[in-house]
């Protein structure tokens, strides 16, 4: 018999028979213990089910003559460790008790990888992500040897039993089970699968616009700095839901009242232009337009001409949607006040306010994350049958960053909030031995670099104890993404790639550099394939004995000579040009400026600037997206540094 889980029942002929007897129990696996699957060669397998309680469980391995015993608990729950062969298969395993048995079928033994991160770990081969070339790699996904399996996206307070799975469990390799898998993951299996020549199971545990913390558990984010406040509301309120949440109200009405504090420095009565403001079109995303990347608050300014004989009647402002928060004002007086994106707003604005000829409405809009604006949807004020259509131009004035308050609290309800996805999505998984970790995760910690230094390392620590291995965990390098700045040595997302490349102190720790993948307007870049061949260089080259070359030259040594910043690399350099790009320098002062390289051999660079006499500091690849051409001889690129 072939089945995830075999349920024993017990069918009678009739209902009051039926009542009368207690249901049977019966053996259930784990959700990720399924047919074709693969598992660890040479490893452990343990396997944590449910049975007849007090009843003895046994497992038979197709891969051995050995059966393997366990006696379930008096609640059922059984524990069975399995030895693993060297690579192979496929094979069967039939687990039984007294009431009954499954056997899963085409189990094969090879290398197994859990692939983990946010939305560019999950981006699929084609659903929402359609990667570069998506039709051809959908078409020729037949890979009878790798396996895929999909935890489905779900968030606790408490560590789970087990995880909930897409599909049933693990997938043959094929063009529909590609489809919606993570591209990465699949790309990365590829490349081992074919190196290796033994079967390649990943794992994609994956959830788009998601925090570290969110994959961390409770006692490891509890020595970094910035979490303190929610881990003591969770461990206060027992991890209970329902009061986990109430005290999340309370914290977020406290840091909505600071933006009370945020009042116009304008007349809100009055329409303005110039002097600071700027248009742009609504409804709208203000990052795809003049403010990309901008989070905090913009003020919104149009005008309706009313008709004489509309004047003192009743108004509704209607907006389908506003991300995140607002307060409307009209003709200066505020009308409204909504929290929360998905919310409909019909402001009722008093006759008295209404007048004939132009009448000014003003919208304070907090954006506190991804996309601001008012969004798609209705906008516009209808007096009576009369309807004043509010797409098109609008002025605005951007105020307070968020960088500038307190951070927001983490909304309990949602999948950023600290532990919630390591306690559904990863830590029931333990029991299944990996030989490792690919992840791709920090767009959601991008501004908080330096708390990032100290969780991310805490979040690897974390796995790798709850493994009880000191396993492989490498991981990519955020790829450029927003406008191009030639000098930005205050970018974000340049402290937060700095932020990733320190995890690499840790033993056993390497990084994928993507930086020159990137794209300027999509932070979904679709060279996947590119970034899965990196990450399987540093496998192939450290895990598996491979003689490749998997790392970019780095720098050995700093020195300033008259009024050059000389730079050794540690292997040869190339540039994708005759002109080298990407540094910046800076006196003392700090004041950077556009630097011009200067090669004095296939290992060394001089780094100089006319108007920096003598030079102290020097940074390479510093900014959003930044223009830095440097490459290894074998074509992976520098990676961003500043000394």
């Amino acid at each position: 018999m072939t089945s995830k889980k075999f349920y024993y029942k017990t069918f009678l002929a009739t209902a009051g028979l039926l009542a009368s007897v207690p249901a049977f129990s019966a053996i259930e696996l784990p959700s990720y213990v399924t047919d074709n699957m693969v598992v660890q060669q040479n490893s452990e397998l343990t396997v944590r089910g449910h049975a007849v309680p007090g009843s003895t469980v046994k497992a038979a391995p197709g891969w051995s003559t050995k059966v393997y015993t366990a006696k379930a608990s008096a609640d059922g729950v059984f524990t069975l460790r399995l030895a693993t062969p060297a690579a192979g298969g496929p094979y069967s395993v039939t687990f039984s008790d007294p009431d009954g048995d499954v056997t899963l079928e085409n189990i094969l033994s090879g290398e197994v990888w859990l692939c983990s991160g946010q939305s560019n770990m999950e981006m699929p081969v084609i659903g929402w992500g359609k990667v570069m070339g998506y039709e051809t790699e959908t078409a020729t996904a037949q890979y009878p040897d790798i396996r895929l399996l999909q935890v489905h996206k779900n968030t606790s307070y408490k560590p789970m039993p087990d995880v909930e799975v897409n599909g049933g469990g693990w997938q043959i390799c094929s063009p529909a089970s590609v489809a919606d898998f993570s591209a990465v993951a699949y790309f990365y299996a590829r490349e081992l699968a074919r190196e290796l020549k033994v079967p390649v199971g990943v794992i994609d545990t994956t959830w788009g616009g998601t925090p570290a913390e969110a994959w961390t558990c409770a006692d490891s984010l509890k020595n970094v700095p910035g979490f303190g406040t929610e881990i003591a509301e969770m461990e206060k309120a027992g991890f209970d839901a329902e009061k986990i949440q109430k005290g999340f109200a309370g914290r977020q009405q406290q840091w909505n009242r600071q933006f009370d504090g945020v009042v116009a420095s304008f007349d809100k009565s009055v329409m303005h232009d110039g002097d600071g403001w700027g248009t742009v079109q609504m409804p709208s995303k203000w990052e795809a337009g003049p403010l990309p990347g901008f989070d905090g608050v913009v003020w919104l300014q149009k005008t309706i001409d009313v008709p004489a004989e509309l004047a003192g009647k009743p108004l509704s402002l209607i907006f389908s949607s506003i991300d995140d928060d607002d307060v409307t004002y009209f003709n200066g007086e505020e009308v409204g006040r909504t929290v929360g994106v998905a919310v409909n707003r019909d402001y009722k604005v008093p006759g008295k306010l209404v007048k004939a000829g132009e009448n000014v409405i003003t919208v304070r809009v907090l954006d506190t994350g991804g996309d601001g604006g008012i969004a798609g949807g209705i906008s516009e004020a209808r007096i009576g049958d009369k309807v004043f259509p509010l797409a098109g131009t609008w002025s605005y004035k951007s105020d307070i960053t968020l960088d500038k308050v307190a951070p927001r609290p983490a909304d309990p309800r949602g999948p950023k909030y600290p532990t919630v996805l390591y306690n559904a999505m990863l830590e029931p998984l333990h029991y299944m031995p990996v030989n490792g970790v690919i992840w791709y995760q920090g767009c959601e910690n991008v501004g908080r670099a330096e708390q990032y230094n100290p969780l991310f390392k805490a979040m690897i620590r974390n796995w790798r104890q709850l493994w009880n291995n000191d396993m492989p965990f490498y991981f990519v390098q955020l790829a450029g993404f927003q406008a191009p700045v030639p000098v930005q040595p205050d970018s974000k997302w340049a402290e937060l790639r700095e932020a990733q490349a320190a995890a690499c102190e840790l033993p056993n720790t390497c990084m994928a550099t993507a930086i020159d993948l990137g794209n300027p307007t999509d932070i979904h870049p679709k060279n996947k394939q590119e970034v899965a061949r990196r990450l399987s260089l540093l496998a192939l080259g450290r895990d598996y004995g491979k003689h490749v070359v998997y790392r970019a030259p780095e720098v050995s040594d700093v020195a300033v000579r008259d009024n050059e910043i000389i730079i050794t690399f540690d292997a040869p350099v190339t540039s994708t040009s005759s002109a080298m790009t990407g540094f910046i320098i800076a006196g003392k002062d700090g004041r950077y400026t556009t630097a011009t390289p200067r090669r004095i051999d296939e290992r060394t660079i001089a780094i100089s600037a006319p108007s920096v006499r003598k030079p102290v500091y020097v940074r390479y690849n510093w900014a959003d997206y930044p223009c830095g051409n440097l490459y290894g001889t074998t074509g992976l690129p520098v990676a961003p540094f500043r000394k």
